[in-house]
């Protein structure tokens, strides 16, 4: 509900210079966040560089209002990771264009499409899985990136022989650089700037593209970007090549790096919970399917969901906000939040036991109109890397204390990179 005519009511929020809370917000992204939730409440108001003037959220009424209102209040952000992935990214898009590609892109994430992806998957992992030492600390971040980057190159882009030697080689990089240049506030003005290196792995992610069309056109294959290429709007007109390019690099980057680092932590998380361990061995899948939630609840990789008011004197809530203000969703706020989890510091995946999570609640994904396009198979990745994982390994519990949360730019990552010990069960398959 709004009024064109209601005088701005703000949370509180800190009154230092956009400088100076920029800095915090860089240097203490969770534990400020926490801080300042702790002094001012659910709702605060802070003024960061990116973002600008913004409403921090964390109850569930408000952001269920948030996640429900219609693009004609509050729609995307204006400067976000659409500059980073391109034009025709989701990320980019707004209002009835956004939701008519979407519904182009929804078919094949879900249903017999996904269970078709799942052999993919599950290659990849015994492959990634057969270089693992036994016996011996290492770190799985780097397997579970390699794994979900292979995964998505196969099932989304279709890529094989040298093309997808050409993308696993770029596109970590890429991927990396773009993640950082989302965050932080830098111009592309500039001879010496890091947008221009970007620019440059993007022409040869363009050209790659261009080649897996080609190929996608010519044969007859059951990959995302096949798929892309056939469906249509109701005009009858299809995604061009800029849109598919874009959505491919948005898919990627939202589904690779969040993925694997998801998995990285529940390695962390597992290995401090050996009766769960136990548990999860005879196992009909119900119990590993919570303790992803549960996972993806305490260790939120990505911590902010955001939206940007576009009418004078939106209704939140308490509050009535002004045109051209953020409204930023705290995931790891409302996740920590007794009230809404009892006992929220806990790692206890039975509470999702026999029951779904309420999707205004638990928000790993986002949510409303711009949750994540690839959560049903990000969901299922996880779920087959893990079943795969404690089919074929042991893995050694540790009474170490838990591994820090690092920063690698747009997700959060365990500090040492899920570090494991593992050791091969005799009885387990390679297939």
């Amino acid at each position: 509900m709004t009024t064109m005519t209601s005088p701005a009511t703000l949370p509180p929020g800190p009154t230092a210079p956009r400088a100076v809370q920029g800095a915090y917000a860089l240097t203490q992204p969770l534990r400020g966040l926490r801080r300042l939730k702790d002094r001012y409440g659910d709702a605060f108001t802070v003024n960061v560089p990116i973002f600008g003037n913004a409403v921090v959220i964390s109850g569930p009424a408000e952001i269920k209002q948030l996640f429900t209102s219609g693009p004609e209040l509050v729609d995307n952000l204006e400067v976000n990771l659409g500059r980073v992935l391109g034009p025709r990214s989701m990320f980019a898009l707004s209002g009835e264009e956004h939701k008519r590609q979407r519904k182009l892109l929804v078919p094949p994430f879900h249903g017999r499409r996904l269970a078709a992806y799942e052999q993919i998957v599950e290659e990849e992992t015994v492959r990634e899985l057969a270089t693992w030492p036994e016996g011996t600390a290492f770190a799985t971040l780097p397997s579970m990136m390699r794994i979900t980057l292979n995964a998505i190159l196969r099932a989304v882009f279709g890529a094989e022989g040298a093309e997808f030697a050409e993308l696993r080689e770029l596109l970590p990089p890429f991927v990396t650089l773009g993640s950082r240049l989302a965050v932080l506030p830098i111009t592309k003005k500039g001879r010496v700037n890091p947008w221009r290196r970007f620019e440059r792995m993007r022409r040869e992610y363009d050209a790659i593209v261009d080649r897996l069309i080609a190929k996608a056109r010519a044969g007859e294959k059951d990959d995302v970007l096949s798929m892309m290429l056939q469906t249509r709007y109701d005009d009858g007109s299809g995604l061009s090549r800029e849109e598919i390019s874009d959505q491919l690099l948005t898919l990627l980057t939202a589904g690779h790096e969040t993925t694997a680092t998801t998995l990285a932590w529940a390695v962390e998380r597992l290995r401090r919970h050996p009766a769960l361990l136990e548990e999860l061995q005879a196992d009909d899948g119900k119990l590993l399917d919570a303790t992803i939630l549960e996972v993806q609840r305490t260790r939120p990789v990505i911590d902010l969901t955001a939206r940007q008011v576009k009418q004078d004197g939106f209704r939140l809530g308490r509050w009535t906000l002004p045109k051209g203000y953020a409204v930023l969703v705290s995931i790891a706020l409302i996740h920590d939040d007794d009230r809404v989890f009892p006992h929220a510091a806990a790692f206890d995946p039975h509470r999702f036991a026999g029951a779904r999570p309420d999707l205004y609640q638990w928000i790993p994904f986002g949510g409303g109109t711009r949750r994540c396009l690839g959560a049903a198979f990000a969901t299922m990745e996880m779920s087959v890397v893990l079943r795969t994982l404690l089919r074929d390994f042991t893995l050694v519990p540790t009474s170490e204390p838990g591994e820090r949360w690092h920063s690698r730019g747009v997700a959060y990552a365990p500090a040492k990179g899920g570090r494991a010990i593992v050791r091969r069960r005799s009885t387990g398959g390679d297939s």
